[in-house]
Order: structure tokens, then sequence, then C-alpha cells
């Protein structure tokens, strides 16, 4: 009967069932604010041409007004209204941080160099450093990037924050994605306003500084020269990988650690580990917190007449902030520090403490700082898996209100409840986060929960403790003795990795879904998450929606590089075959993953008779019939569009290609950057950069292609 009652009028008066259910969870309209800021900003980033500046004032005007209106008028969709104000202003906001950070952008690739600058971060690397250079002086450049990303090939003591060098290097563009809808690496350097990457020759030289350094600056060179001589102290006591796990636990620096131990802790669903995040900031400030605590109690005239435990927050909100900073204030680490202050604030303030809007209001400050934070991977996947396991947790806080003898405590309850706590937040945290790992990473673990059994223990126990007493001995000498404990319990944890993911069935990899499929999951998992009441439920719907989605997908059946040399096509077995040996293996590499297959560009060359190849180039036929021929010579244009339906060329066409349905041309991929097409009645084809559009950190600000230079279909 209740559950009858909870969807009494659902068919007769739809309209009123969904106003008088919105307004039963008036006090959870506030969660849905940054979902609505989320959504200003993700069509920000939608647009096909960067809007112009007014239009961000006009949006910001736009969400005052519907503020004022809900003000001064009682409306029937107070909730609604609220949700188009943050809409506006998360548009507003997306487009002043793109002008706030806009910066020059190297459009195209500069020969060796002498270079100068001076290191604002530096990292390591398995081949050796990477280092973010400001500052700079680079001959016969003009205008100058404010900032680029270098590697160097040696661990060279002039490559610390604050030490200008001079060197001479090769500078070319962020890249950008392998195929159309790719992970835009130079959208991400965009917003750290890097300009352009590259590569240095030999060892850099130390020269004087050349510039005036702010008071800002100063702060943020001496929080990346602590950063980067802690990892110094944690590499010496732990070298190779051990080490570079370490560092990235404590000071954030992933450089250094090996992809066979990062493939293994991802493939076992212990990836979270190598993220600092709430996992790592809960073992830190609450760790802290209850140690103090525990501490201060053992004196009765303290614990009597003081407010320990403000003392013991205190204490924590400090030791939060300081890893905080140390730590590089990644994306989940400010989710979750933002929730450890406000749950320490409210200790001090003897204010009870709400989760979800604990983490809405950590969602609301990041997107505010950084809106470009929405597009990234950590964000979607940190904010998705706290947000179902607190979801669980005022489930169970429910049950236990109604039925508290459900929870009465049998022997070994500590124990079992911890066991219970770990596969529980790494069943609902795997489940949770499975669609965005799939969408950016293209691979799902299947033994997620036993890895974290496993190794989380360790974790807890070994890993965080050992690192905590580490930093606090490290001003004195003597971390050697904890980092090398660490060091153990991290192998341990490498170990259970290893073996988890090659156990059969561990990880499977999932051919890439469509974005709108995964927008339609996440609105239908945030309808879920953040209401209480049935009609919670519908969201349900948009779920269903997002798999129709998926399964009504087309895969690329044509696929062309940045390079023109490395074309894959997909043959009758359904599977990407590359015509021939990839001269761009990233590209090739990003295919095949985003295609489901975990093959390598090696294992995917197609041999004959399916492909016929000489020194002019290489032709095969589709499984529709069509004709494909991939050039690397212009005397074999000729004869390639004389009986191909489709001819990728490393040369100019002009003219002389008539005949075939669709030519792409150097000049094409020039400036599309990479083509996928799509076989069928009519030819259907996208560019790399006309899926980036007309933006900032795109290439399409260069002159247009001309008619039969570019890429163009003849027909068909």
């Amino acid at each position: 009967m209740a559950q009858t009652a909870r969807w009494h009028g659902i068919f007769t008066h739809p309209l009123l069932w969904l106003r008088n259910s919105a307004r039963a969870e008036r006090d959870r309209w506030a969660l849905w604010l940054p979902v609505g800021m989320g959504a200003g900003i993700g069509i920000y980033f939608a647009l096909p041409s960067e809007p112009p500046l007014w239009s961000a004032f006009a949006f910001a005007g736009i969400g005052i007004v519907v503020c004022a209106i809900a003000v001064f008028r009682s409306f029937a969709v107070p909730f609604l209204i609220g949700l188009l104000a943050a809409t506006c202003f998360g548009f507003s906001i997306a487009k002043f941080r793109t002008e706030f950070v806009a910066a020059p952008i190297l459009t195209h690739k500069v020969a060796p160099t002498n270079i100068s600058g001076c290191v604002e971060s530096v990292r390591a690397k398995n081949d050796g450093m990477q280092a973010v250079l400001n500052d700079l002086a680079i001959q016969r450049l003009n205008p100058l990037p404010q900032k680029i990303r270098m590697s160097f090939r040696n661990d060279d003591p002039a490559l610390q924050p604050g030490t200008c060098i001079q060197f001479k290097g090769v500078l070319m563009p962020p890249p950008g994605p392998a195929e159309p809808g790719g992970y835009d690496f130079g959208r991400s350097a965009f917003f750290e306003r890097i300009g352009a990457v590259g590569y240095a020759y030999g060892r850099p030289r130390a020269i004087a500084n050349f510039g005036e350094t702010t008071f800002r600056e100063k702060i943020s060179i001496a929080i990346e020269h602590l950063r980067f001589a802690m990892s110094q102290r944690i590499h010496a006591a732990l070298p190779g990988s051990t080490g570079a796990i370490a560092a990235a636990l404590i000071t954030g620096d992933r450089g250094g650690i090996s992809e066979d131990d990062e493939s293994a802790l991802r493939d076992a669903g212990l990836a979270h580990v190598l993220a600092i995040a709430g996992l790592h900031m809960a073992l830190v400030g609450l760790g802290l917190f209850w140690a103090v605590r525990a501490i201060l109690a053992l004196f009765p005239t303290l614990a009597l007449t003081q407010p320990i435990k403000k003392w013991a927050a205190l204490a924590a909100l400090c030791s939060a902030s300081f890893y905080l900073i140390i730590s590089g204030a990644a994306t989940p680490a400010s989710r979750a520090f933002v929730m450890l202050a406000m749950m320490m604030l409210s200790v001090l303030a003897d204010r009870p403490t709400l989760s979800m809007r604990s983490l809405a209001s950590a969602a609301a400050i990041i997107l505010l700082f950084t809106p470009e934070s929405i597009i990234e991977p950590g964000f979607q996947m940190s904010f998705a898996a706290v947000a179902s396991l607190i979801a669980i947790a005022e489930w169970e806080q429910s049950r236990a209100r109604t039925n508290p003898l459900a929870f009465e405590r049998p022997r070994f309850a500590a124990l079992q409840r911890y066991m219970g706590g770990i596969a529980i937040t790494s069943f609902v945290g795997s489940l949770a986060t499975a669609p965005y790992a799939i969408y950016h990473f293209d691979r799902a673990a299947h033994y997620a929960i036993l890895g974290n059994l496993l190794a989380m223990p360790v974790m807890g126990f070994v890993v965080m403790p050992m690192a905590a007493i580490a930093v606090i001995l490290m001003p004195f000498g003597l971390e050697t003795i904890p980092l090398q404990l660490m060091g153990w319990g991290i192998e341990v944890m490498l170990s259970v990795g290893k073996w988890v993911s090659h156990l059969p069935g561990a990880v499977s990899t999932v051919a890439v879904m469509p974005i709108s499929a995964l927008i339609t999951l996440s609105l239908g998992g945030l309808w879920i998450l953040l209401w209480r009441s049935a009609w919670r439920w519908l969201g349900l719907l948009p779920m269903a929606i997002s798999l129709v989605l998926i399964f009504a997908a087309k895969q690329p059946d044509l696929l062309v590089s940045r390079d023109g040399l490395t074309v894959a096509i997909r043959q009758s077995s359904h599977r990407l075959e590359l015509l021939r040996e990839a001269k761009d293996e990233y590209s090739a590499s990003e295919w095949l993953k985003r295609d489901g297959d975990s093959r390598t560009p090696d294992e995917a060359v197609a041999g004959a008779p399916a492909v016929r190849c000489d020194e002019f180039g290489c032709i095969t036929r589709a499984p529709n019939g069509m004709t494909v021929a991939a050039g690397l010579r212009i005397e074999a244009l000729a004869e390639d569009c004389a009986r191909a339906d489709i001819v990728i060329t490393p040369v100019r066409p002009r003219w002389l290609c008539q005949q075939p349905k669709l030519v792409i041309g150097r000049h094409a991929i020039t400036i599309g950057g990479g083509y996928a097409v799509w076989f069928g009645d009519k030819i259907k084809f996208k560019t790399v950069e006309g899926e980036r559009g007309d933006r900032p950190w795109s290439m399409l600000q260069r002159p247009k292609p001309k008619s039969q230079s570019a890429g163009f279909s003849n027909g068909g």
C-alpha cells in the first residue's frame, strides 16, 4: 500500500504529482545548483564556435534577473528557476575563465632553436624529466607562449623550480585528439596556459633570472620547490617505481611510475590509490583528528575542562591543508579537502554535518574556480564515486532509524564492518565510475572488490600512516625508515594488483560510448542519487535511453591520422586493420583502444590478400565493396584516382582527382588534423579540428582550405 501511495497520481495527474514530489524534497533543491552550473559549463564547451565576450555578461545578467524573479514572485516551480539561474551562471563562468587564461598557442612545429625560461614545475619520467617553463625567450618566435612543457632526457641539477635555464629544443603545438571526439590534450594545455610542448637536446645550462618575480610567483615557486625536494628525498630512499608511487601518494608527482605497475593497479581496480582523493585525505585528516583527540584524552584535566575535540579538528584541518598544498591540489584532492574542511568547521561550530551538501558545495567551489574540470575524468569519476557512497550511507542511516534491531553487533563486529565497508565502497565506487572509465579509458576492471579487499588494509594501516610519519620526520632527516616501511606496503599492494590483474577475465576493453550516452546516463544517475523519495527512480528512464544510444552508435569505418600516413579500415571481421605499419603509433593505439580492441598496432597490421602494398602506397577493398587507396608518392596519384572510391594522399590532389567519392589530401589533413569516415549510401566524415570547433584551443583560426586541396566528396 505504501508503494502504491508513493506512485499515486503519476498516471492520473502527472504534472501535479511531479510538483508535489518536488515540493516534498524542498531540502534537496540546493544539491542541484552545481548540476545546473555544470550544465551551463557543458553547453559552453559543446558550442561549435567561441561565443563573444558579451554573451558571458548577458547570461550572467539573465541569471541575476531569474534569481530576482524567484525572490519577489511566487512560482510553482522555483526549483526549475534556480536550476536555470545556475545554468546561466555556469555558462558565464566558463567563458570568463577562458578569457582569463587565454595565451598564445604555437601553430606550427619549430625546428631546433635556442630557448630560455624559468622552471615552474618539474617531475620525473621513466626516460628523464619533464618541466613546465615560463618567462620565456625563444629565438625567432613571436608571439611567445606564456608556458611550455619540455621533456629532458637527463636528470639535471639545473631542473629545479625557480631556476632559469637555457637549452636547444624542438617545439610543437599541443596535440589534439587522435580521432574526432577523442580526449583533447590541447584543450587541457590551454587551461594550464601551456602554448607549446617539445623536447630538449643535451643538458640545460643554468642562467641568471632575467625577469622580476612577483610575491605570488615566489609563493608558487616555494611550494613547487618544496614538492620537488620532498619527491627527491622519497626517490632517494625508495628508488624505482615503488618510490614513484610513494611520491604520488605524498606530493602528487606521478612521474616515474612504470607502465606495468600502473596497468596492474588499474586492471585490479586500484587506480584510485594513485590519485590523491577522499581516501588519502580521510586517512591523513581524520587519522590525525582521532590521534590528537586520543592523546589529549589521556590527560583528564584537559579532557574535562578544555574543548579537545575542537583542538583535534583544528589540527586535522591544518594537516589536510598542508597535504592539499604539497599534493598539487588536483580536483579529487580539492573536493576531498573541501568536504573534510566543512566537516571540521562543523565540529568547531558545534553544528551537524550534511555530507551530500558538503559534496555539492565542493563541486560548486571547484566549478567556480576551474570550470574546465567538468570535462576531465578526474572530476567526473571522483564526484560519481563519492555521491554514490554518500547516497548508500544515507540509505543505511534511514534503515537504522526505521529498524534499529537490524544492526545488532555480533562478535568481531568491528572487523566485519571494516571488511564489509571495503567491499561495499569498492563495489559502489566501481559501479559508479564504470561509465566514465569506459568513456575515457575504454577499460572495465571486473575484480575491483577482490583487489580492494586485499590491498586497502595495507593502504590504511601501513602505507598512509608511514607516509604521514615520513613527512613529519623529513625536516629532521629521519624519513628513511618510515619510507622503507611505506615501500614495503606499496610492494604488497603491487603484488596484489599484479595477481588480481592476471586472473582470467580480470579486465576487458570496451568500445567507446557516444558523449550523448554518457550525459544521459549521468543525468539519470544524479536523479537517483540526489533525491530521496520514490520519484528518484524516474532516473532509470534516461539511463535506459543511454543504453539505446550506446547500442545504436556506429564506429568509424575508416580512420586517418594527423600525419596522413597511418590509416585503418574496418574489415569484414568488424575489427580495425592498419593498411601498413603505423607511423603514428599513438594514434593507432588510441584507435584500437577506443574500438574495444586489445591488440597492439603491430598486431593490427593487415596482410595480403586483404591489403596490397608496394613502395607507392596501399590499396584495399572495404566490406561494402568500396576501394580505398592510401598513397605515399605523387606518382601513384593518377592510378589511385582512376580506380579508387576513396583516396588518401600526402600531396595536394588539386584537379587531378575528380572520380573518387572522397579525396583526403595533404592540406585537408593539415587543417582537419585527422579523419573518421563512415561508409554508406552517402559517405560521411568528421575531422578532429571540425569536432573541436573554432575555439581558442583549436587550430581552425588558420585560413580555411580551398576546394579540392581539402577533404571533399565528389558524390555518393
